[in-house]
């Protein structure tokens, strides 16, 4: 069995092939194998601030300004949630986290740094 390499995002090991990509089961993020790993984190020049304008950076700890239905679910994120170690992406959802073991990614708008 060969040997597949760690995540480049998160560094951890419990990766697996998906066609022609690799997946992290942990962070969910997805890669194909010999492709620079510059795509996996975001833009040097992206700055991603909160609902007040605070810069926000990975590992931040947030917290929900506004209650957030969850799509295709009958979940409801509420306002105060205190989120821990946030990870910045791309996209026009940037936040991706962990709150009570799911994972979301959400709009820095709806956000403020604690």
């Amino acid at each position: 069995m060969s040997q597949l390499p760690a995540c480049p995002v998160c560094t951890l090991e419990n990766t697996y092939p998906d066609g022609d990509q690799l997946v992290c089961a942990d962070c969910g993020h997805e890669w194909t194998p010999g492709v620079a790993a510059a795509d996996a984190e975001p833009d040097a020049d992206a700055e991603v601030r909160d609902a007040h304008g605070a810069l926000l950076a990975n590992g931040d700890t947030v917290v929900l300004v506004k209650d957030l239905k969850v799509k295709g679910s009958s979940t409801t994120l509420k306002v105060g949630t205190r989120i821990k170690g946030i990870r910045l992406v791309g996209g026009d959802h940037p936040v991706d986290c962990k709150i009570d073991g799911g994972k979301f990614s959400l709009k820095p708008e709806f956000l403020k740094k604690a």
